[in-house]
């Protein structure tokens, strides 16, 4: 809107936006237990394809199922894939490859039977993140707790350094947490803060001596480890998945491969300018150049029809 063009946004009643809204559902069903999944998923998707003709995009961001819909329509559909949950849905995509525009939100999770229009990173608010004035000499794990994330690989490489392990998000996977993580929570040298809202995201995370984020699974994309750098901390990650894209190794964090080389990436990651590494990240990350490279496919996409 802000850059000149008519958006209609299709999504729940209670969303926040200076877009045009077109709601089928008044919140998202994990927020709402009388809403079946199903019938506000199909009811969500025909609104938008029954006013095809009033676009001259459609932007989908809601998986496959919204495919199936667009070779009923003449109206260009642009897909954003976030990731792939399961190999059993790349055949959707693959029988819609040669009719829409893909996007892949990091060149790591481009699947080979696919064509893509780009890979575009997504931005972030970088006005809501500044460096801390006086960083802490702790560590964090900031993330949903699960055997993906890394968290107890997070507690083992703070005990070896003997430095405190503060630990963010929601439990995501009760047995782990119970089994792996919530055994060493003693309230000091490992603590757990509990999901961290938006207003308290850039304190916790800018006061962090660096970001532990020691992943067990090829991820997509990372919020906390860009929303970190636009604090100044450094990232130390495992090298799998889009860690390498997002992080400039030896200038933004250091990627490892093994707990050892993150233990011995701690201490390495205090002699890293944080000023330039929020400096990378503004760059790099915000909304206007998410939406400036979006825009671009928009066009090319539109030019190409006609």
């Amino acid at each position: 809107m802000a850059a000149g063009h008519h958006v209609t946004l299709f999504a729940t009643a209670d969303s926040i936006t200076t877009a045009r809204l077109h709601a089928t559902a008044p919140a998202g069903w994990s927020e709402d237990p009388t809403i079946d999944a199903k019938v506000a998923e199909c009811l969500h998707i025909a609104s938008v394809f029954e006013r095809a003709g009033e676009f001259d995009i459609i932007h989908n961001g809601f998986d496959f199922l919204p495919l199936t819909y667009s070779n009923l329509v003449a109206t260009p559909v642009v897909t954003t894939i976030h990731g792939f949950s399961s190999n059993r849905i790349v055949p959707v995509y693959e029988r819609y490859d040669a009719g829409t525009a893909y996007v892949s939100i990091s060149d790591a999770d481009r699947h080979p039977n696919l064509h893509y229009a780009a890979t575009i990173h997504h931005g972030i608010d970088i006005d809501g993140f500044t460096i801390h004035p006086s960083p802490g000499e702790h560590l964090l794990f900031f993330g949903r707790i699960h055997p993906d994330k890394g968290t107890a690989h997070a507690i083992e490489v703070a005990r070896r350094c003997g430095r405190r392990l503060d630990i963010a998000g929601i439990i995501q996977d009760e047995q782990y947490f119970r089994d792996e993580v919530g055994p060493h929570i003693d309230g000091e040298r490992v603590r757990y803060l509990g999901p961290v809202d938006a207003k308290n995201r850039a304190d916790v995370l800018g006061s962090a001596h660096a970001l532990l984020h020691l992943i067990d699974f090829d991820e997509p994309f990372g919020y906390s480890v860009v929303e970190a750098m636009a604090c100044g901390t450094p990232v130390i990650a495992n090298a799998r998945g889009s860690m390498g894209e997002l992080i400039s190794h030896g200038t933004t964090g250091l990627l490892v491969d093994d707990i050892d080389s993150a233990v011995a990436a701690v201490a390495a990651a205090g002699n890293l300018d944080r000023g330039a590494i929020a400096g990378l990240a503004a760059q790099r990350f915000t909304v206007s150049a998410m939406t400036d490279k979006y825009v671009a496919v928009y066009r090319d996409v539109i030019g190409r029809g006609a």
